[in-house]
C-alpha cells in the first residue's frame, strides 16, 4: 500500500469515525388486547374521524367552540410551551455547529516606543516601529468516536420530546377549559334549580303565615319555613361564588383578564356524546405524553454514548494563517505571510474513576427514563379504564337518580297536600322539601360529572393526536419552523430589544 493510500485511509477514518455506545431500541411495555372497561363501547377504526384535533365540537356547544379556539391564540401557558420547543430546536443547531471547524480572527496593531540612547559602544538606539498582524485561527475537533454526533442525536430527540410536550400542553389546556365550562354550566343549572326552589319555598312560607294568622298552624311552622327558605338562598349565593371563580378561570385560559369575560347563564342540559375508543396498542401512538417519555429515553440512550466516548482519545486539528509585519505599509505583501498547521491527540490517563462514574450515571439516568416511560404507558391505560368505568357507572346512576327525583317530587306533593289538609305537621313538608332538593341537586351534579368524565376520556385517548405529527429530523432542521401557536412572538411585531 502506498503512502498516499495510507493517508487517504487514515483521513477517512478520522472524518468518518465510529459511534461508541449502545444502539437505541424502544423499550418494551406491557400491552393488553382490549380495555377491561371497554365492553359496549365503539372501537375507533383507522378511518374514524369522530375524534379529531378539534374534539370539543363533538359536544355541539357553539359557546364552547368559540372559547376553545381562543386557547390556541392567546393562552400564555401554551405560548411558553411553544417557546420552549423553539429553544429545543435551536439546541440542535448548537450541537451541529460543534461538528464543524471554528475559524476566528484577532487582528491587532501595536506601536512600541523605546527610549533613544546609546549602547556601551556608542551606537544610537532608535525607537521601534511596532507591528501589525491579521491572523486567521482554525480549530476542528475530529468526531472520531461519535461524541459530537451523539450530542446532535440527543438534542434532536429532546426537541421531538419538546414537540410532544407542546401538544400535551395544548391537549391539557383544551381539556381544562372544557371541564371548567361544563362545571360552570352545571353551576348555572344549580342556580336555576335553587331559584325555582326559592320561589316554591317563598310560596310555602306565605302559606304557613296565612295558616298561622288563621289559627290553623303554630308559629313554629312559620319559623321552620323561613329557615328553609333562607338556607336555600344561602346555597344559591354559594353556588354563585363557584360560578364566578369558574368564569375567571376560563378567562385566564383564553388569555383575558377576568373582567373582560362575561358568560350569560345557560344551564347544562345536553348529554355526553359517544366517544370511540382506540385499542390499547394504538394508545401508545395517540398520547403525546407517552411520545415525549419515549423520546426522553432515546435521548438518555445517546447520553450513554457521549459518556463512553470520554474513554477514547480526542483528536483535533488546528492551524493559523495570516499576515504579520512591522509596518502597515508592508502588511499586505507576500513576504508578510505566516501559517502553521498541527494536530493534537489528548488522552486522559488517570481521572480517579470520573469517566466510569459519568458512564454509570448516564446508564442510571437511562434506566430511570425507561421506568418513567413504562409508567406513563400504565398511567395512560389507567386513565382510559378509569373514565370508561366512570361513564358507565354514572350513566346507570343517572337513570336511577332520575327515578329518585320523580319519587321525591311526588313525596313533596303529597306532604304539601297532607299539610294543607291538616293531617300532618310542617316537619313532614320540610323533610320532603330537603329530600327533593337533594335529589334534584344530585341529578345536576351527575350530569356534570358525566360531561367532565367524557372530556377526561377524550384527553386520555390523546384528543385526536397521532405520533406521526411529531416533527422529523428534516423538519427540525428546516430554516422555517413548523407553524407556531397563532399569536405568538414569532408572528407579532414584538421583537427582542438589541
Amino acid at each position: 500500500m502506498t503512502t498516499r493510500s495510507i493517508f487517504v485511509a487514515a483521513s477517512m477514518l478520522l472524518l468518518g469515525g465510529c459511534m461508541v455506545g449502545p444502539k437505541y431500541t424502544k423499550p418494551t411495555v406491557p400491552i393488553v388486547p382490549v380495555f377491561k372497561e371497554g365492553n359496549g363501547w365503539k372501537t375507533a377504526s383507522p378511518n374514524d374521524q369522530a375524534l379529531r384535533g378539534d374534539w370539543w365540537t363533538m359536544f355541539g356547544d357553539p359557546q364552547l367552540n368559540v372559547l376553545e379556539t381562543q386557547v390556541d391564540t392567546a393562552n400564555q401557558t401554551l405560548k411558553a410551551a411553544e417557546a420552549n420547543y423553539r429553544a429545543a430546536r435551536e439546541a440542535i443547531m448548537l450541537s451541529r455547529a460543534q461538528l464543524k471547524p471554528t475559524i476566528s480572527t484577532e487582528p491587532g496593531i501595536e506601536a512600541i516606543h523605546e527610549a533613544v540612547g546609546k549602547t556601551s559602544t556608542g551606537q544610537v538606539v532608535q525607537a521601534g516601529p511596532g507591528s501589525a498582524v491579521l491572523p486567521l485561527d482554525f480549530n476542528w475537533e475530529i468526531d472520531l468516536w461519535g461524541r459530537l454526533r451523539r450530542g446532535v442525536t440527543s438534542a434532536r430527540e429532546q426537541a421531538q420530546a419538546g414537540a410532544a410536550d407542546l401538544e400535551n400542553a395544548r391537549l391539557s389546556l383544551h381539556a381544562e377549559l372544557a371541564i371548567n365550562y361544563f362545571e360552570l354550566r352545571s353551576a348555572d343549572a344549580q342556580i336555576k334549580l335553587l331559584a325555582e326552589t326559592i320561589k316554591a319555598y317563598t310560596q310555602a312560607l306565605q302559606l304557613t303565615e296565612d295558616r298561622f294568622e288563621g289559627g290553623a298552624a303554630p308559629q313554629s311552622d312559620v319559623t321552620q319555613a323561613r329557615t328553609q327558605l333562607e338556607t336555600t338562598r344561602a346555597q344559591s349565593v354559594d353556588v354563585g361564588v363557584q360560578r364566578t371563580q369558574l368564569e375567571h378561570a376560563i378567562a385566564v385560559l383564553t388569555g383575558k383578564p377576568p373582567s373582560e369575560l362575561n358568560l350569560e347563564q345557560s344551564p347544562l342540559k345536553s348529554l355526553p356524546p359517544p366517544v370511540p375508543i382506540a385499542l390499547p396498542s394504538e394508545l401508545l401512538e395517540r398520547r403525546p405524553d407517552i411520545a415525549s417519555a419515549e423520546r426522553h429515553v432515546a435521548s438518555a440512550n445517546a447520553s450513554i454514548g457521549i459518556a463512553m466516548a470520554a474513554f477514547y482519545p480526542t483528536i483535533s486539528l488546528s492551524g493559523e494563517a495570516g499576515l504579520e509585519s512591522a509596518a502597515l505599509t508592508t502588511l499586505i505583501q507576500w513576504p508578510s505571510r505566516i501559517w502553521s498547521l498541527g494536530a493534537a491527540l489528548v488522552q486522559t490517563l488517570y481521572d480517579a474513576g470520573r469517566r466510569r462514574s459519568m458512564t454509570d450515571q448516564a446508564i442510571a439516568t437511562y434506566d430511570a427514563t425507561v421506568a418513567a416511560y413504562r409508567l406513563s404507558v400504565l398511567t395512560a391505560f389507567q386513565d382510559v379504564e378509569d373514565n370508561l368505568a366512570a361513564l358507565r357507572v354514572l350513566e346507570e346512576e343517572a337513570r336511577i337518580q332520575a327515578t329518585a327525583v320523580k319519587s321525591a317530587e311526588r313525596s313533596l306533593e303529597l306532604a304539601n297536600n297532607r299539610y294543607v289538609g291538616g293531617i300532618t305537621t310542617y316537619l313532614e313538608v320540610i323533610t320532603a322539601q330537603s329530600v327533593a332538593l337533594t335529589n334534584e341537586t344530585t341529578a345536576v351534579n351527575l350530569l356534570s360529572r358525566r360531561m367532565t368524565s367524557s372530556v377526561a376520556l377524550i384527553k386520555a385517548l390523546g384528543g385526536g393526536w397521532d405520533i406521526s405529527s411529531l416533527p422529523s429530523a428534516t423538519d427540525l432542521l428546516a430554516k422555517t419552523p413548523p407553524e407556531p401557536v397563532p399569536g405568538d412572538a414569532t408572528k407579532s411585531s414584538e421583537k427582542p430589544k438589541q
